[in-house]
Order: structure tokens, then sequence, then C-alpha cells
């Protein structure tokens, strides 16, 4: 007996329209559906955009759900996979791939609104991936994320918002240490305290001890605090690239202090006062003199200079540092209207000064909320935030084009032999990567 076996292979429908392009969606178009479709995997936008949206998939391959604004984030203008025709079982591997990932974000959405400190570390972890596709999904989770604060605002009127607090300072200036004492001190008075830790990568081996949280060992077990340490992986300024995206996690988790501890720092390394509400500089009591203090760079960027470890025999140089700076500071320019930078002294290890210390913290964020500085301060930290990864992802883009690739061995072999100059050298390479192919 013969058989005759017809085999039928199944392709995703064929559309004569390309995807939505996602430049055009905009806080107020935000995008329906995830859907799997025969070019590739896309986010489809509301009907009321143009073009109109395909016909809804049906069977297996029908996933439907609510999704935030998602801006274009890839060349091209639209997400969606590499295209290829999908055989019936590429189609149901790619719809289980796509709920997998609207699960997550769902997952990790719901958990962090109801401030769960798992669901808050790996979405950290989510926005940290380089992974591209990963990327994205972090993108749509940070952005449900700020719809939700949004309307928290909404609710909370006159209340003043959740506070971002960097601390910064010399290598063994002693923020750990001041972390430790003034973060317990914060939820004993009934606040959610976050602690984004930043921790030096090797340029060698490119790996980060991340031991910051080991000097906090009474805060990491306080239920009413989280401590987050990160590596900078290469990133200047005494932070990472993803500290404001992990700022926003955390405050969507319900944590109303936010302290950002940057890597020991100089003069010039001041990223996180582009993130945070107050600057504050911490110096030793060996930390140099008044001619130190009005020295231009990250003096003139604080709004509060701590002087730490003012006990035992440090307290007469402590006081003599507090009064050298006080008096350098009349040489700076200040960068608010109605706030004065001060100068402070403290004793972590006693307690000393830590509950002033917090009065004049809340006194800066009182004052600048009521004036609407604190308000317009944080729309500019936007813009910052906007620039600098533009000038990150063009870093990048430089590096992966195919004729700089190409030309790269052979300049750098000019210049090394010093054939070319390094300016001369950088000239080429510069214009092979604005060059069209």
């Amino acid at each position: 007996m013969q058989f005759k076996i017809l085999v039928l292979t199944f392709k995703g429908p064929s559309r004569s329209r390309s995807p939505p392009n996602l430049c055009d969606l905009t806080p107020s178009h935000p995008v329906r559906s995830l859907r799997s479709a025969g070019s590739g995997l896309c986010f489809t936008s509301p009907a009321s955009l143009t073009p109109p949206p395909p016909p809804p998939p049906v069977g297996r391959r029908a996933l439907s759900h609510s999704a935030p604004t998602l801006w274009n984030s890839i060349p091209g203008g639209r997400y969606c996979a590499s295209p290829r025709p999908l055989s019936l079982s590429a189609g149901v591997a790619e719809a289980a791939e796509s709920e997998r990932e609207r699960r997550l974000v769902d997952h990790l959405y719901s958990g962090l609104t109801r401030g769960d400190r798992a669901c808050l570390a790996e979405a950290i972890t989510l926005v940290e991936s380089s992974h591209r596709r990963k990327k994205l999904l972090a993108q749509l989770l940070l952005l449900r994320v700020l719809s939700h604060e949004r309307d928290k605002a909404g609710r909370r009127g006159a209340e003043r918002p959740a506070f971002r607090i960097g601390l910064s300072g010399s290598p063994g200036a002693g923020k750990s240490t001041l972390i430790e004492t003034f973060g317990k001190m914060l939820t004993g008075k009934g606040h959610k305290v976050a602690v984004l830790a930043v921790d030096p990568s090797s340029n060698k081996t490119g790996g980060s001890l991340l031991g910051d949280k080991t000097r906090m060992t009474e805060l990491s077990r306080d239920m009413n605090a989280y401590i987050r340490p990160s590596p900078t992986l290469g990133t200047l300024g005494g932070v990472t690239r993803n500290t404001n995206e992990a700022i926003i996690l955390c405050e969507g988790a319900g944590y109303d202090v936010i302290l950002i501890e940057t890597v020991g720092v100089g003069q010039s390394e001041f990223a996180v006062a582009d993130m945070v509400d107050m600057f504050v500089l911490l110096i030793p009591p060996a930390g140099g003199d008044e001619l130190q203090g009005i020295k231009r760079g990250i003096i003139e960027m604080a709004d509060l200079i701590v002087v730490t470890k003012a006990d035992g025999d440090l307290v007469v140089p402590a006081r003599r540092i507090q009064t050298e700076y006080t008096s350098a500071l009349k040489f700076l320019h200040k960068s608010s209207k109605i706030w004065k930078p001060k100068v402070m002294s403290i004793s972590s290890k006693s307690g000393k000064g830590i509950p002033e210390l917090w009065e004049k913290m809340t006194e800066f964020h009182t004052s600048m909320f009521a004036s609407e500085e604190l308000q317009i301060k944080r729309q500019n930290q936007l813009k910052v935030w906007m620039w600098n990864l533009i000038r990150e992802n063009i870093l990048e883009s430089f590096y992966n084009h195919p004729a700089v690739r190409n030309q790269v061995p052979s300049i750098e072999a000019k210049v090394v032999h010093g054939e070319i100059t390094p300016v001369l050298a950088a000239d080429l390479l510069l214009k092979a990567f604005s060059t069209k192919e």
C-alpha cells in the first residue's frame, strides 16, 4: 500500500503596508499591542494613527495586551525583528517569546508598584542590560513607571516628590559609613530609603568589587531600605550609564529618599549633580585649605559641603576646614537664587550632626520645591540625560561603522610608526564615518 503525504508550510500573512513608525508615537498615543507578524515582531499603534493598523492576527498568534508609549530606539524607525518568512512552528515560537516578554514586563511593573524589592532588583538588572531586545523591554517598563508616577504626582498635588540626594567625595571621605548611619535614622523616621552605590570598574579586567554594601550591614537588613551596588563599566563622572533609570524605578517602588553614592571622585567629576535634587560633597578633615576650596569644579556644584570624621583627634582639624570652606564659598557663583550653599561638620561614628544634616537637606528640598526651582531643575536634567545618551550612541555607531572598522587597523599602525599624527588619523576616521556608502 502506498501513501501520498502532502506537506503544508504556513507562512505569515503578507501585508502591503509596513508597521507604523514609532517616531510618531507620543505620550498621548500609547502603543496598544505587541504582535507577532509575518515580517517580524512589531509594536502596533492605535487606530487613530496613520497608517491604520492591519487586521488583527488570528489563532495562536493573536496577542493583545496593553503596553505604554514607546519611542523609536533602533535605526529604521520601527521595532521589528529581522524580517523573515515564518513557518507555523517559528510563528508559534515567536508568539510564545512575545508572551513571555509581556508577562515579564507586567510582572515587574506590578511588583514595583507594590514595593517588591525582588522585582526592583530584577528591573534594574533589565535596564542595565546591553542586550538590544532587553533594552527595548526596559524602555517599556520605564514608560509604564513614568506614567504611574505622573498619576501619583497629580494626586499628590502640592506634596513634595521623592528626594534625590547625591553624595560624592574623594576616596576614603566616609560616604558609605555616613549612608549607614544616615539611612538608619531616616528609616527610623518612617522614610523608605534606596541607596544606589556606584563602584569603579577595573580598566584592566573590567571587573568590579561592589563592596560598598559591606559597610552598610545594619541598613542592608532594614526592610525599609534597599541597597543596589552597580559598576561604572567605564562611565566617567562617578556614576553609571543607567543611574537615571534606576532612580526612576526606585521612585516607582515607593522609596521617597534616593541616595546616590558615587565612586571616589576628583575635582572635575560631578555628573551626579545632573541627576539629583541636592548635591552633597563630603570632605575629610585633611581636605585642603581655603585655596583648595575656591578652585572651580566640583566645589561650586555642591549645594551642601559636609566635613566628615569630626570626632576624636580630628575635631579641631574638622572645625578649621569647615571655617576655611565657609570663607571660600563667598567667592563662588551661586547656582540657585534662593539657596546659599552651606558647610557643616558631622561624625558618622558618634552620630553628631546627623539630625542637623537632615534638617538642612529638608530645608533645601522644601524651599526649592516651593519656589519651583526644583521642577525646573528636573526638566533641565532630562535634557542633559537625553544629550548624554545621544553622545554615547553616536560614539557606539562610530565604532560599529563598517568603513571605520576596516580602516582602524591600518590607521592605528600608521600612528604608532609615526607616519601620521593622531589628529590627522582622527580626521580620516571621522571622514570615513560621515561618508555615505
